[in-house]
């Protein structure tokens, strides 16, 4: 058990951390130190802080706990504008607050979809008014997601638009596809595909064993990579900035590491589940575990790890996809995809540095300084002059994930019950405390 809390008399609006292990994977550093924040910036880190505090600061004492930058998750669905009932961008800021992610991209697939200039002005306002994280905006590549009409892409861009995505659908029409790759272009914008041909993924889960014995129809792999395989082409053809999702499988992997070998501009990404997860968690039809791409067989999980820790695949999302119980709670064929996944990334990622699968290091570049670069953003590391988006964890701290206590306002975690290792215990965006955990010490 910890000591309870005493509360320190604020001193100035500089706070230090000291006698903590700083990991910045975008400077490879891995050392015992102490950092610095001043009017929400670092101001200084490094070994000669560990046990010094300037006069007249805040002290923080890590307790030889992890401090690390921010974690970027780079795919967030949520609920507003259209369906607030599943989740908000003040609930989603909470969630990812606690779970030590400090800038989320919230996902087009809103209602009305976010294509135009004032849809993605009214995020950005809503984000200002209401969210403790940082929020960026993944504006639509084609109207209303409908894959036909290619959206004003430099408009979108030019209003705070990150990136550009059809959501949770594939664009089928290729000489659209190929349009919007060229176009992008021009603006050097990115473009984020999630790669999967729909008439070819009408089932519920992974196409195989499991599903036949359960019943349900399957999805193959072909599915997936049949899509990116067109996408690399046209990449070739265009030279657009392309990334992959969320990939699933080692064939898909293959692929983008032979576009890589050609020096084409693609990366990729996985989510939280399908590094810890795979189809036979499905179990007795638990509909929390069905996600869209499907789980996959154990193989393709431990080679979507080994993607991660080699750095072939870039980096770790959550694929937070919020559903009310009206959803999921159905036969498993008629629920909805999608797991809430912001509060639980960093814990669930850190089951695989305990089984000894990938470093903490590497585990950290995947959410940290490499989706800052892929979206272009000047945080995910720890230097003088970046801005002060930290989250200090204990990685060996255990607890039990209980669904009712999440801050997501929907409950559709597979890690409900869970037995997890690792816990944040402060978050800080811009130098302001947006998280912490009761059990912190802070003199």
């Amino acid at each position: 058990m910890r000591k309870p809390i005493e509360k320190p008399k604020s001193l100035g609006t500089a706070t230090v951390f000291i006698n903590a292990r700083l990991i910045d994977p975008a400077s490879n550093r891995d050392e015992p130190g102490g950092l610095l924040v001043k009017d929400g910036m670092i101001a200084d880190l490094g070994a000669h802080l560990r046990r010094n505090a300037p006069e007249g600061a805040t002290v923080i004492d890590c307790k030889g706990n992890v401090l690390a930058p921010g974690l970027i998750d780079a795919q967030v669905f949520t609920g507003e504008p259209g369906y607030e009932h599943r989740e908000t961008l003040k609930t989603a800021s909470h969630a990812a607050a606690a779970g030590g992610v400090t800038t989320i991209v919230v996902m087009p697939d809103t209602n009305p979809v976010i294509d135009q200039v004032a849809l993605v002005d009214f995020i950005q306002r809503r984000a200002r008014d209401n969210a403790l994280v940082h929020v960026q905006t993944m504006a639509a590549m084609t109207k209303g997601l409908q894959g036909e009409e290619m959206t004003e892409i430099g408009l979108l861009k030019r209003a705070g638009a990150i990136g550009f995505s059809n959501g949770k659908s594939s664009v089928i029409n290729t000489r659209v596809m190929r349009n919007v790759l060229s176009y992008a272009k021009d603006f050097n914008a990115l473009v984020v595909h999630h790669t999967e041909d729909p008439y070819l993924s009408s089932g519920s889960m992974n196409s195989g064993e499991v599903a036949s014995r359960l019943g349900l129809p399957g999805i193959s792999k072909i599915a997936e990579t049949i899509m990116l395989e067109r996408d690399v082409r046209l990449v070739e053809m265009t030279g657009g900035r392309y990334h992959a999702a969320t990939i699933s499988c080692q064939e898909s992997l293959d692929v983008v590491k032979n576009a890589k070998a050609k020096k084409l501009p693609v990366s990729c990404g996985v989510s939280i589940n399908h590094l810890t997860l795979n189809e036979n968690d499905v179990g007795p039809y638990r509909t929390f575990f069905k996600m869209r791409p499907p789980l996959r067989k154990e193989e393709d999980r431990v080679a979507m790890v080994q993607g991660v820790a080699n750095g072939d695949i870039d980096i770790i999302v959550s694929s937070h996809d919020p559903q009310d119980a009206d959803t999921k709670r159905r036969p498993f064929a008629e629920a909805a995809d999608g797991a809430v996944g912001l509060e639980t990334l960093l814990s669930a990622a850190l089951r695989l540095v305990h089984s000894g699968d990938i470093t903490l290091p590497a585990m950290l570049k995947a959410m940290t300084i490499n989706p800052a670069r892929l979206l272009g953003l000047h945080s995910g590391r720890l230097a003088k002059g970046s801005i002060a988006d930290l989250v200090l964890f204990d990685p060996g701290e255990p607890w039990v994930v209980d669904k009712d206590r999440l801050r997501s306002r929907s409950k559709n975690t597979p890690f409900d019950e869970a037995k997890m290792q690792g816990r944040v215990l402060r978050t800080m965006v811009a130098g302001q405390t947006v998280y912490e955990y009761a059990g912190v010490e802070r003199t």
